[in-house]
């Protein structure tokens, strides 16, 4: 199970990856990369699997307070990405959203 779980948070963390460089890449653009959408999925179902496995098969005692922070982030995501992507808003503060939010999740999971 171990090696499954590190399987999803490789592929979690390669979500992120996908959001924040669809971020920064599109930074002179007036809207954000079709990709980025994908990459906050990946994120955030890897990210309930991650939580799955480690309450279910191994027994990890989790920080909920930081998991369910991390999820309404991710959802924020989703969200922004969505509209920034398939509804082809092009507000600044929807793409710049995107990316203080991609960090901000990252402080969450690394400091707390």
């Amino acid at each position: 199970m171990d090696l499954l779980y590190d399987v999803v948070l490789v592929l979690h963390l390669v979500g992120w990856a996908i959001v924040l460089g669809g971020y920064v890449a599109s930074l002179r653009e007036p809207t954000l990369y079709r990709g980025t959408f994908h990459g906050a999925l990946t994120a955030l179902v890897t990210g309930l699997l991650m939580v799955g496995l480690a309450e279910g098969p191994l027994g990890w005692d989790l920080d909920h307070v930081k998991i369910a922070v991390k999820l309404v982030v991710a959802l924020a995501v989703a969200v922004l990405t969505y509209l920034a992507t398939a509804r082809d808003v092009r507000a600044p503060a929807v793409r710049h959203g995107v990316g203080a939010l991609v960090l901000a999740n990252v402080v969450v999971a690394v400091v707390v």
